[in-house]
């Protein structure tokens, strides 16, 4: 009965949950000899004024149901449209929040808009419990890994939606994410009403699961229907990037340089455990040319550079060049030391935007005076971590050590007890980081 028909197709019911439904033409009748195919069509740039990495942190749970579940794809389709996803504008992926989250799809799987607008139309329903906070903790530690296609330098975004409250604790991922440098933006849709709030585990989740609790990083809308008004706000902020403020993290925003004793007291042995306490304290943090900085001053009565906060860009070189460290050999002038490093050291990258740090590490006494050049080296807005092992006298490294001086004063008698303060280090770093920020 069709006796014009020129291709065919077939409709089967999909093997994998991503796909329902395939559709395969099959011309018969023969192209013009000569046509050419078309060329692929070259991949948008994007919007280049929005570079951000971004994930959608959608609601699948019971709690919105299947119905709102398809608007709230349909909203974050419209935002994902507005954004300008492109190679050189943002790039954005999926997980769903319920009983345990699944990451539906990566930053690198699709570069285009009408790809993402597909991938988002195809994620089916989970249903469960909305763990948000389970499901966010997990996006922040393993969605922006650079293997899943997180960029350099750009902003680490994740929107969390949330219909109604979650079902867990939000604050702990919230943390997390702060430490990973991710900013948190939350939507919240159909706030809990009075008579629900004895069901809810945390009545301020928002402001405690946000990057910063300042207004910027909260959106409310009242329900899913007529949301298109919400579009562009929303967009808005996503490509405000000055005000990401968690991007910076006390991993890839800080200047720590080292100064190391190389007195004759310490011997050749004990100073290769000192660099390796260096070394272990060195790699905790993302080193590169728009991240993080090390440098290493070693002293006995004259102080020697070893290497500058310019020098070396990459965490292996820095952790080489550590390694490959002489030792000196000679008496111990600390108070010097700390002057030297301070003008020679920190003096050149004074107008850095990252918080700069000094970690002296010493086995002994000094002979000049150490209190005129820490309290100097306080003033420049150096904060100082002293650690004294064997013969180094506590009242010298609390002279040293930034306020308060418990938490940045550590003292060991012997050298194989520098490895467990490695982690004290750190975390304190990360705490005045922190602190720095609010």
């Amino acid at each position: 009965t069709l006796s014009r028909w020129s291709a065919s197709f077939t409709v089967t019911k999909g093997k994998s949950s991503t796909q329902e439904a395939t559709g395969q033409a099959v011309s018969t009748a023969h192209p013009p000899a000569g046509k050419r195919l078309k060329k692929t069509p070259e991949k948008k740039t994007g919007n280049k004024d929005c570079k951000a990495d971004i994930a959608f942190l959608i609601d699948g749970s019971f709690n919105i149901g299947q119905r709102r579940f398809n608007l709230q794809k349909n909203f974050v389709g419209k935002v994902a449209l507005m954004l300008g996803i492109g190679t050189e504008g943002p790039h954005v992926g999926l997980v769903q929040a319920s009983e345990h989250p699944k990451i539906e799809f990566y930053l690198k799987n699709f570069t285009s808009a009408k790809d993402v607008l597909f991938a988002i139309k195809e994620v089916g329903f989970q249903g469960g419990n909305s763990n948000t906070g389970k499901a966010l903790k997990h996006t922040a530690q393993k969605f922006f890994t650079a293997d899943t296609g997180v960029r350099k330098g750009i902003p680490k975004v994740v929107v969390v939606f949330i219909d109604g409250w979650p079902s867990d604790d939000i604050e702990e991922a919230g943390i997390v994410a702060r430490e990973f440098g991710v900013n948190v933006f939350i939507v919240s849709v159909a706030k809990p009403v009075p008579e629900e709030l004895g069901m809810v585990q945390d009545v301020a989740f928002v402001d405690k699961a946000v990057c910063r609790n300042n207004g910027f990083f909260s959106y409310h809308m009242p329900n899913w229907f007529g949301t298109t008004k919400y579009v562009k706000p929303l967009v808005q902020k996503l490509c405000t990037h000055e005000q990401m403020m968690c991007s910076r993290t006390c991993y890839n925003s800080v200047n720590i340089a080292f100064l190391i004793d190389g007195s004759s007291s310490v011997g050749d042995s004990n100073f290769r455990l000192m660099l390796q306490f260096v070394s272990n304290i060195a790699k905790t943090f993302e080193i590169s040319d728009i991240g993080a900085k090390i440098a290493a001053v070693q002293f006995t009565y004259d102080q020697r550079t070893e290497f500058s906060f310019t020098d070396y860009t990459t965490k292996e070189n820095v952790l080489a060049v550590i390694g490959n460290i002489r030792y000196m050999s000679g008496g111990t002038a600390t108070g010097d030391a700390i002057a030297f490093t301070v003008r020679n050291v920190f003096g050149p990258i004074r107008h850095s935007p990252n918080k700069n740090f000094l970690v002296i590490i010493t086995d002994g006494q000094s002979y000049d005076d150490i209190r005129g050049p820490a309290a100097a080296a306080h003033d420049a807005g150096i904060t100082i971590f002293s650690v004294g092992v064997a013969w180094a006298p506590l009242d010298d490294l609390k002279d040293m050590a930034s306020k308060p001086k418990e938490s940045h004063a550590f003292f060991t008698r012997e050298f194989t007890g520098l490895e467990p303060i490695v982690s004290d280090v750190v975390r304190g770093i990360c705490r005045d980081f922190l602190e720095s920020q609010q």
